[in-house]
């Protein structure tokens, strides 16, 4: 007997063609038809019209609202049908989000805020078994981890590579268990994982929505439209067409799409007729098709049952193709700013979820009025979805979703504020330079007596570069003990007619999981220092040798183009030819061989070679005792600064894009390409969710014979925070500031998409062309350049991809506020910890969880075979007794990734892989001196706490 599960869903998108707010209550329905707080409405009355009816829900952002706009009677009844399962949770996340341009630590906490709104209300009714990412353009084998390590039993999803899928049907592979990590012992990361049949549409002729057009049931043969008959006939063929694809008796339907079930009845109704009429001719003709409501958990146990032996994948499932020439590698890239913004505001919401877990109640309510982490956690994790930091819904969806941001901060800068001045015991105006990275900053720009307060929310003391715009002047920098350090005034040279502040810079070390206060004193009388002789700014002259070093680094320039031409280690004594430069793909606006075009998606250039931005830069050099910088611009939208600081092991080149011309009518797509002599044989490396790292082969895929059609795109792979090469000896690594498309299209050469601008839509729904106006035309980020032997590189890329990830949140003042209670003496330094972690261990998260209760996380943050001949890819043992200074750990309890199971008690259907059978272990006892990571692995705890006094 065939078992065909027959799925009721709906795909409701978290902002895309409309916002979140357009979506939820169905207004602008002249862009779309879509309202979901009437899907669900109609979705409980039509379960409690017919009790053998089933129906799965995904997005908490949505549910959440619906559920608190309730009345306590529909509430109870709610309960009920999630009791009796037949309302189920799928995923649960606070989004569906997207893998290829969200980091791991937010795609945790959206997971995190969505699962935990269901076990604050249903128990452990609602807890999701199933993982769905059924929209997803592209799946990586990070996101497949976590799952696992969430405590999901499987994983199901739409989107496959056309030429994937084709295959796989072929050797009846599209259920598989994925071995999603390198480092963790299986079964650890194994994760059953199935690709549904239909993307997750119904099969055509049997969608019976309101946005359908097909047929509905007519089971009464006296009518004219009776077709019950040739329905029923039509549904057994394509039951059995779909069985041959799937190992096992079961197969599954998803019977819904975006935005359906507005009226539910109509969808049920004609789902209860099949049912039966199917049924029926069991007894009347013998066949072997049984059909049922069920559930994609319902589906997996019964698969589970069946007790076979899988596959297993190792590799992801990038890049996507639907088609020969549509790879979707375009919005690896989509929308820069929003992915700077999205990442920014990561950076911002640890710090306050630290400050409020260090502190306690007197960050929420203080000196400055109410501050909460709530809102800047709902709106990073709505920013997680799969059209929102994907850079893929319309222009006025993205203005709404960094809208959603900017509210978020407001009530973090409250909390940040009120925890620093009880930290510090004093009342200062603190103020927090929004637009630093155009140099604007009023209270330093104006001001003769200013403080700056730098926070470090890592688990390891800093070194942190400030940049202040100033006005022309010396000054004089005091650390927290009052003692003068170095600082210089840096005129930033100008190549159009708009002045540029010079800029005050200044080394701050700030201790760990704390803050250093610094003072600045404008010095009256005195020149500026930015004309001082060794700073002249200068014209290149041809005899003259272009570089900048430091005590480990030494970069030429080529003085005829300005272009780098080398980077030299000087404590490694590696030298490596090296030149960077910026290029341009032409957009294809469609050919004689596809209709198809570049567009917020798709990337498809209509030739390989891009084309130089320039082929030289006007360069200009700019030499202090605290930084060194090569000024590079090479056309009147694009320019770049290259930058070595004192005791870096990295050059930082920032680079400023746009606006992207387009007035000749070609969409343009911007990369930064490093090439060089190495000899890597095809072979590139890039980060999954900046996680774990991914070998990629130019023009090859390991579990299939790919027919490459698309030679540049179809090499591009998202880049989280790093991409490197390797000749075997030497490694050439670019640590990112957000998400980007990245590829090595020929041995030595490495290129990361920095910014697009398109002119035409490449028809995947959006029905507009990526042509961004406003502030997202201009974009200023950087990469940060690492040359390394192999053998040592992963711990300069692991620890500077870690700093630019939690980077220093700096917090200005006039200074001189009162003291925060009157015999309170002023603390101008703090750390959180009694110790610094090691340089293995990061820590993931220290958030508020309940009163008297935190959430932490710590990670392994080594893969195995990272060693760096450090000893770095060795276990390593946090004892948590008194290591934090403001609180004392009474209590202890831990749980899976997401914090919605105790460990200890946690199970997941166990599977056999082909590979042979794994055993999973028996969770460690929990000793709270002595926590053991072991490589790449994240353990999460509960932990009841008690704050000290402020003395």
């Amino acid at each position: 007997m065939l078992n065909v599960h027959l799925v009721a869903h709906t795909h409701d998108d978290v902002g895309w063609l409309k916002t979140v707010d357009q979506y939820y209550y169905g207004t602008r329905n002249d862009i779309q038809h879509a309202g979901v707080q009437y899907i669900l409405d109609s979705v409980i009355s039509a379960l409690l019209a017919e009790p053998t009816r089933r129906f799965i829900y995904v997005e908490m952002a949505f549910f959440c609202r619906w559920w608190h706009q309730q009345t306590n009677a529909t509430q109870e009844a709610v309960r009920n049908l999630v009791r009796q399962g037949r309302l189920e949770f799928t995923n649960g996340g606070w989004v569906m989000n997207d893998e290829a341009a969200t980091h791991y630590g937010a795609i945790v906490d959206q997971m995190t805020l969505g699962l935990r709104f269901l076990e604050d209300t249903f128990g452990k009714d609602g807890r999701p078994r199933v993982a769905w990412h059924i929209d997803p353009f592209g799946h990586s084998r990070e996101q497949a981890s976590l799952f696992a390590q969430m405590g999901f039993d499987g994983f199901f999803f739409g989107r496959l590579d056309y030429q994937d899928k084709l295959a796989r049907k072929g050797r009846q592979e599209m259920e598989l268990i994925w071995r999603a990590s390198a480092s963790l012992k299986p079964p650890t990361a194994d994760l059953f994982t199935g690709v549904l049949p239909n993307m997750y549409n119904p099969p055509s002729n049997l969608c019976w929505d309101v946005l359908c057009t097909d047929k509905p049931v007519v089971d009464d043969p006296r009518s004219p439209e009776y077709n019950a008959k040739e329905l029923v006939s039509y549904f057994l063929q394509l039951a059995t067409a779909q069985g041959q694809y799937y190992r096992t008796n079961h197969t599954v339907m998803t019977m819904g799409s975006d935005f359906q079930y507005e009226n539910a009845n109509m969808w049920f109704k004609n789902l209860d007729k099949l049912i039966r009429l199917v049924n029926a001719q069991q007894k009347a003709n013998g066949s072997r098709v049984h059909v049922l409501y069920s559930t994609p958990a319902c589906y997996l146990r019964e698969l589970n049952k069946a007790n076979i032996t899988w596959s297993v994948k190792e590799d992801d499932f990038f890049p996507y193709a639907d088609g020969p020439h549509m790879f979707w590698t375009g919005y690896f890239s989509s929308r820069p700013a929003l992915k700077r913004y999205e990442r920014l505001s990561y950076n911002f919401l640890q710090t306050c979820n630290q400050l409020e877990a260090l502190v306690g109640p007197a960050a929420n309510t203080g000196p400055y009025g109410s501050g909460a982490s709530a809102p800047l956690n709902e709106a990073v994790a709505v920013l997680q979805h799969h059209d929102a930091v994907s850079g893929t819904s319309k222009q006025h969806v993205a203005d709404d979703y960094a809208r959603q941001l900017a509210a978020g901060w407001e009530p973090c800068e409250v909390l940040v504020s009120n925890a620093l001045a009880w930290l510090s015991r004093s009342k200062e105006a603190f103020s927090f330079c929004h637009s630093l990275n155009v140099s604007i900053c009023p209270i330093s720009q104006t001001s003769a007596h200013f403080q700056v307060t730098i926070y470090n929310p890592l688990g390891r003391k800093v070194d942190h570069m400030v940049r202040l715009p100033v006005r022309e002047g010396s000054f004089l920098v005091k650390d927290p003990s009052g003692k003068a350090v170095p600082s210089e005034v840096v005129a930033l040279p100008s190549y159009d007619t708009q002045e540029h502040s010079p800029e005050l810079v200044f080394s701050a070390s700030v201790p760990a999981l704390g803050f250093s206060t610094y003072l600045v004193d404008r010095v009256p009388g005195r020149g500026p220092q930015a004309r001082s002789l060794q700073d002249i700014t200068q014209q290149k002259s041809p005899s003259h040798v272009l570089a900048i070093e430091n005590e480990y680094l030494r970069a030429t320039f080529d003085p005829d183009t300005g272009l780098l031409m080398k980077i030299g280690t000087t404590d490694q004594n590696l030298v490596l030819p090296v030149s960077q430069g910026f290029f341009w793909y032409n957009a294809s606006t469609g050919d004689s061989v596809s209709s198809q075009v570049s567009g917020a998606y798709i990337f498809r250039p209509s030739r390989q070679e891009p084309f130089p931005v320039s082929r030289c830069a006007q360069t200009r050099l700019v030499k202090t005792a605290l930084v060194q910088e090569v000024h590079q611009n090479f056309s009147a939208w694009c320019s770049q600064v290259v930058r070595l600081y004192p005791g870096r092991r990295h050059l930082e080149l920032e680079w400023t894009v746009g606006p992207i011309p387009v007035g000749d009518g070609w969409g343009k797509e911007v990369i930064s390409r490093f090439d060089t002599p190495l000899e890597t044989r095809g072979y590139f490396y890039t980060d999954s969710n900046g996680r774990e790292v991914l070998k990629r082969r130019r023009d090859y895929r390991p579990t299939w014979k790919l027919n490459q059609t698309e030679p540049v795109a179809g090499n591009y792979y998202p880049v989280n925070s790093r991409i490197y090469i390797s000749d075997g000896q030497v490694q050439l690594t670019v640590v990112t500031d957000r998400s980007q498309g990245g590829s090595s299209l020929r041995d030595g050469s490495l290129e990361l998409m920095v910014h697009r601008r398109l002119l035409v839509d490449d028809a995947r729904g959006v029905e507009e062309p990526l042509l961004e106006s406003g502030s997202g035309v201009w974009v200023r980020g950087r990469h940060l350049v690492l040359l390394d032997a192999v053998r040592g590189a992963a711990a300069g890329h692991r620890l500077l991809a870690e700093k630019e990830l939690l980077a220093p949140q700096v917090v200005l003042a006039a200074g001189g506020g009162p003291a925060y209670h009157p015999e309170a003496t002023r603390l101008t330094q703090f750390s959180g910890l009694t110790r610094e972690l090691p340089p293995t261990v990061r820590l993931l998260t220290l958030a508020r969880w309940g009163p008297g209760v935190l959430l932490l996380r710590l990670e392994h943050q080594f893969a195995v075979g990272e060693d760096s001949g450090r000893n770095l890819s060795s276990p390593v043992t946090v004892d948590l007794r008194g290591l934090f200074s403001t609180f004392t750990i009474t209590g202890l309890t831990e749980t899976t990734l997401a914090a919605n199971q105790l460990r200890a008690s946690a199970s997941r259907l166990k599977w056999t892989p082909d590979t042979g059978f794994t055993s999973r272990p028996a969770p460690p006892a929990l000793d709270p001196t002595s926590i053991t990571l072991q490589p790449m692995e994240i353990r999460t705890f509960l932990a009841s706490v008690h704050w000290k006094k402020n003395s």
